[in-house]
C-alpha cells in the first residue's frame, strides 16, 4: 500500500480529511503514529494478545502475518572460556532460535541443539548433568543478557559458527518531504510499509486509535481500537 493511501485512510478515520481547524494532523504525527502502531500490533501478535489468543506461529494466519519479520544473521562470537558471547542485532525484537555448529579436537563439527534458557537458572543448568552443555549429546543452551547472546560450552567444545534467527522490528515508514520524527530531518524518499495490505488496514486502525488519543477524540479512539482488535 502506498504511503499516500495510508495518509488518506488515517485522515479519513480520524475525521481530519481536509480539516483546517487547530487540531489538523501533520504528516510527522501520522508517521510516528503509524510506526508506533506497527510495533504495538506486532508485539501483541507475537505474545498472543488478540481475540483468538494465538501467539508466535500458533496458526497458519500468524505464520503468514509475521514471516516478513523473521531474519537470520551470523553472530560475531567472542570466546569467554566457558561460553561464547555475541551482540544481538540493533533491530532485534524477539528470539526465535540460534543455529550452532561446534567441534572437539577428536571429532568433526556437528550441529548442536540449543535451548533458550533463563539467565536466573544459569548455575543450576551448568551443574545439572542432564542439562549442562554436552558435545556427546549435541546439546547446549543460550541466554540473553545486556543485549548479548551467551551460548554456553562449559569448556566441553568449541563453537565454529552461530546464526541467530529472530523477529526484527518492523521497518519504519517515511514520507517524502515530511520531517522524520526520529531524526528531525526531512525525508528525501518514501519508505513504504512492508506488511501485506490486509495487515496494513489493521495497523491503520491501530494508528487511528493512537492519534485519536493524542487529540482526545474519544469516538475515533473507540472505533480504531475496536477495529484493530476485532479483525486480528
Amino acid at each position: 500500500m502506498l504511503n499516500s493511501t495510508i495518509v488518506i485512510k488515517i485522515k479519513q478515520r480520524v475525521n481530519k480529511l481536509d480539516s483546517q481547524d487547530y487540531d489538523n494532523i501533520e504528516c510527522w504525527q501520522i508517521v510516528e503514529g503509524f510506526n508506533k502502531a506497527q510495533v504495538e500490533w506486532t508485539r501483541r501478535q507475537l505474545h498472543g494478545i488478540n481475540i483468538l489468543k494465538e501467539g508466535d506461529e500458533q496458526s497458519t494466519r500468524r505464520k503468514d502475518d509475521l514471516q516478513v519479520l523473521l531474519s537470520k544473521q551470523s553472530l560475531n562470537l567472542t570466546d569467554k572460556e566457558y561460553y561464547y558471547k555475541a551482540p544481538i542485532p540493533e533491530e532485534y525484537l524477539q528470539w526465535k532460535r540460534v543455529d550452532v555448529y561446534a567441534k572437539q579436537d577428536c571429532c568433526d563439527k556437528r550441529r548442536m541443539t540449543v535451548y533458550f534458557a533463563e539467565e536466573g537458572n544459569l548455575n543450576q543448568l551448568l551443574r545439572d548433568d542432564n542439562k549442562k552443555p554436552s558435545f556427546e549429546w549435541s546439546e547446549t543452551f543460550a541466554t540473553l543478557i545486556g543485549n548479548d547472546v551467551n551460548i554456553y560450552t562449559n569448556n566441553d567444545f568449541e563453537i565454529t559458527s552461530a546464526d541467530l534467527v529472530y523477529y526484527r522490528q518492523p521497518i519504519k515508514i517515511q514520507i517524502q518531504g515530511c520531517v522524520d520524527p526520529y531524526t528531525s530531518v526531512q525525508s528525501t524518499q518514501n519508505v513504504e510499509c512492508e506488511f501485506k495490505d490486509d495487515i496494513i488496514e489493521l495497523i491503520i486502525d491501530e494508528a487511528v486509535a493512537i492519534l485519536a488519543g493524542d487529540i482526545e477524540s474519544s469516538n475515533q479512539y473507540a472505533r480504531g481500537t475496536e477495529g484493530a482488535e476485532r479483525n486480528n
